[in-house]
């Protein structure tokens, strides 16, 4: 596998970070999609029947930043750290999840445990996979606690009501994707 350049790696972060701030402030991450290549894939695991999984920039942009992320204006995804390999062009970065809401004690919601990417890095400046993971029951009891609290915003409201109409783009039972995750 081939070496990275350290000083790129730190570059490439520094953009996604930019970038990503920029489309939390629009509530769009579409723009997102130009940080892969055009045979990429995005997957994550969503408990224990459930993964997705966007094959190509186009699926990415498309269902990945586009479809699974409308209804989330209002959610901040900020990176708490980066582990940053360039021998092998891994990196994870762990962010949280938080909301603009706030709970009757001023704390902003937010479920508790660690999320994070893993990337690979593919050279310029794009991404050729990413594998989100994060604590599915605490992601779960924090919407349950929002919906009884009625603090969801009109769009995850809407975002939920897709979700459970029937299977989106992307979505397959595990093991049966096009991709493996893993």
């Amino acid at each position: 596998m081939a070496e990275f350049d350290r000083a790129e790696l730190d570059e490439m972060v520094a953009r996604w970070l930019r970038a990503n701030q920029d489309c939390e402030a629009a509530g769009d991450w579409r723009p997102l999609a130009d940080f892969y290549t055009v045979d990429a894939t995005y997957g994550w695991n969503y408990g224990p029947t459930q993964e997705f999984m966007a094959v190509g920039r186009d699926e990415i942009r498309d269902y990945a930043l586009g479809t699974e992320m409308d209804g989330l204006d209002g959610w901040t995804y900020p990176y708490q750290d980066w582990v940053i390999d360039d021998r092998t062009g891994n990196l994870i970065g762990l962010w949280k999840q938080v909301n603009e809401n706030t709970r009757p004690d001023g704390s902003h919601y937010s479920p508790q445990g660690i999320g994070g990417s893993w990337f690979r890095y593919a050279g310029d400046f794009q991404w050729s996979w990413q594998r989100d993971f994060f604590d599915f029951g605490n992601v779960s009891a924090l919407f349950l606690e929002m919906i009884t609290a009625n603090a969801l915003s009109d769009g995850m409201t809407k975002r939920i009501e897709r979700s459970v109409a029937g299977p989106l783009p992307g979505w397959y039972p595990i093991g049966k994707g096009p991709v493996p995750l893993w």
